[in-house]
């Protein structure tokens, strides 16, 4: 056998037959050959490495995102180089973040060192647009539509009229709300779009939405606790449900009733968005948006792009699902 055939065996080349292949690839595992990556880039231009820009690392959702991910992406024998572009406290957006992320698109991603980019809840302006362009790689985008790329987006609208919704139509009128603090509007502006939601179902139900029940918060258990101690201590308002925009915060409100003293559901009902590994245990109605499958999606796209087998640039939607525990149950009559 000729080394040349060994060679496009090794390199999955579809013009060595399969029996072939199965032999080069047990006689390299036998001597534990493992095939150069730096001598397959030169060769084949290819790093066979898939870069993913994350805004936050020390959420659960885009954890969740990036295990979907890497584990698509392994699974096609890809490594993973992560860029994470949250400022040092992770929360408020300032002059060092906004230079990490310049640096991503001016000079990080011109060093040519990934086949490919993923790109979560990052909504792009014309120059990184443009400079993405200028690289001549595929680039994926989960969370919102962007312009003339392939991306898979999330009714934020929809998720949030779901649950507005299920509390209404267990009779609830009153119904609070926590969303993100503003730093969180950046990119796709979320909180507001699920405020939105929110405020529009409770109008087609005859109810005027009433500022003094929505709290902000950072879209954390402590931050939905802090938030909902806040609200549950107004005297102004009396709430009989809440609607968290995601289930961390809706896990620091169940926790914060409980603390004062109200009973779940009976006292308040609470639902979130997420479909949180926690959800589960403490009973939380919550809005499955499957984010792991979301990072599984996502990575199979960067594949079928990179394999030639997806020319279409689309928004797709994200399929998501209510999902009822012991949270949420039908007003309390007076």
């Amino acid at each position: 056998m000729s080394t040349a055939t060994v060679s496009r065996a090794l390199a999955g080349k579809s013009s060595v037959s399969p029996a072939t292949k199965a032999r080069v690839e047990a006689a390299a595992k036998q001597l534990g050959y493992v095939v150069s990556a730096a001598a397959s880039s030169l060769a084949s231009g290819r790093t066979r490495n898939v870069g993913v820009v994350m805004p936050y690392l020390d959420s659960w959702f885009f954890m969740a995102v990036l295990k979907g991910a890497q584990r698509t992406l392994a699974d096609a024998g890809y490594d993973v180089t992560l860029y994470h572009l949250a400022p040092a406290d992770g929360l408020e957006i300032d002059s060092e973040s906004a230079q990490r992320r310049s640096r991503l698109f001016d000079e990080f991603l011109r060093r040519q060192r990934v086949d490919a980019l993923i790109a979560v809840n990052l909504e792009l302006d014309d120059h990184e647009r443009t400079a993405l362009g200028d690289l001549s790689r595929p680039v994926v985008g989960l969370g919102g539509p962007l312009p003339g790329l392939h991306t898979l987006s999330l009714d934020d609208t929809g998720v949030a009229r779901l649950a507005t919704d299920h509390l209404l139509a267990l009779g609830h009128r009153s119904i609070a709300h926590i969303t993100g603090d503003p730093d969180f509007e950046r990119d796709f502006q979320m909180p507001a779009t699920r405020r939105a939601g929110y405020e529009a179902s409770l109008v087609e139900a005859g109810i005027e939405p009433d500022p003094l029940l929505v709290r902000h918060a950072n879209f954390t258990i402590e931050g939905g606790y802090d938030a909902t101690l806040r609200l549950l201590g107004d005297p102004r308002v009396h709430p009989t449900a809440i609607f968290a925009a995601s289930d961390e915060m809706a896990i620091g409100a169940l926790l914060a009733a409980r603390d004062l003293g109200r009973t779940v559901p009976g006292d308040l009902s609470i639902v979130g968005i997420d479909g949180h590994d926690l959800a589960d245990f403490f009973g939380l109605t919550t809005i499955d948006q499957f984010p792991e499958v979301q990072g599984q999606q996502v990575a199979q796209i960067v594949i079928d792009e990179l394999t030639g087998q997806l020319q279409d640039a689309v928004d797709e939607d994200l399929p998501y699902e209510l999902v009822v525990r012991r949270s949420t149950s039908r007003l309390r009559e007076a």
